[in-house]
């Protein structure tokens, strides 16, 4: 009922343990706290909350409108209705570094599992469209050291995202991913791979430290398996924006056919029954809590 009781402290514990333990983790991107629930309930391993489905919400495009309160907002929304470890998108930290470091903070006390900053210049660009620039060697690795030095929790995971390979090939990417190991990235997100081979290259390269692959349809990778990813040697893999694309698909076609045929009998099968969400949002612990406040009696009187 109510919210998660795993604390933050807990799932970013559980988090490293299950890394370390080389098993390949699935996050979908959830678009609000009950398709959290729902990721959980179908016994997933962790929950993402994507900055482009942040923005789309909002009805924005994903070039860095959204602000650090809006993201850390629907970060706690989630986190607190989830025992999965949560990883956000912290776009390019939404500043300069100090900057980063409240972005860290704010996002620690949101209670996330883990965060990914990314060395785009600002106004970022989703990672997967044409037309990125990064920016220089010096200016990505102080975002992370900043990361770094700012988180409270040891185990909040810190992880890097690199766009250089889309501007300037892989191995710059490969350079870049080293680098930023070395200023305190716990993870490396190298996007818009665009084969198997090279996730496996960068995970050769990077040796101990897990990769993280996103796995978005209509983007520059190819949407391989869970199999395929974690022979490449890949950590962790997210699919962001897919629960909304796949919800908002199903709405459209809905209201179509409300226009159409002038009620929604037909889509009735198609929907979540009334059971379901009921299920999912624990109706019944709710019930049971009601009536035992409504039935608390004292039964002792003190006399002063």
């Amino acid at each position: 009922m109510l919210y998660t009781e795993t604390s933050p402290a807990e799932k970013r514990a559980r988090l490293r343990e299950r890394i370390a333990a080389g098993e390949l983790l699935t996050f979908p991107g959830a678009f609000n706290p009950l398709s959290a629930r729902l990721i959980q309930d179908k016994g997933f391993d962790g929950v993402y909350i994507s900055g482009a489905v942040i923005a789309a919400d909002l009805g924005l495009p994903d070039v860095g409108l959204t602000t650090l309160t809006e993201v850390g907002t629907r970060g706690g929304q989630i986190s607190r209705m989830t025992d999965l470890p949560t990883i956000i998108d912290a776009d390019t930290g939404f500043g300069e570094a100090m900057n980063v470091a409240r972005t860290v903070q704010t996002l620690e006390a949101a209670g996330v599992s883990g965060f990914h900053i990314e060395d785009q210049v600002n106004p970022k660009r989703c990672g997967h469209l044409d037309g990125k620039s990064v920016v220089d060697d010096a200016t990505a690795l102080q975002r992370i050291s900043a990361a770094a030095r700012a988180r409270r929790d040891p185990n909040l995971l810190i992880i890097a995202r690199t766009d250089i390979r889309a501007v300037s090939g892989m191995q710059a990417a490969i350079d870049r991913a080293q680098m930023l190991v070395e200023a305190g990235a716990d993870m490396v997100f190298p996007e818009a791979m665009t084969s198997l081979a090279e996730f496996a290259e960068m995970k050769a390269a990077l040796g101990d430290v897990p990769v993280l692959a996103n796995m978005t349809e209509f983007g520059k990778s190819e949407l391989f398996t869970r199999e395929q990813l974690a022979d490449a040697g890949v950590s962790v893999v997210i699919h962001p924006v897919s629960l909304l694309r796949t919800a908002m698909g199903a709405a459209e076609r809905a209201l179509d056919t409300l226009l159409a045929e002038g009620s929604l009998r037909s889509e009735v099968a198609n929907m979540q029954t009334r059971a379901r969400l009921y299920e999912l949002l624990d109706y019944e612990a709710y019930s049971a809590f009601d009536s035992n406040v409504f039935n608390f009696s004292i039964e002792h009187h003190f006399h002063g």
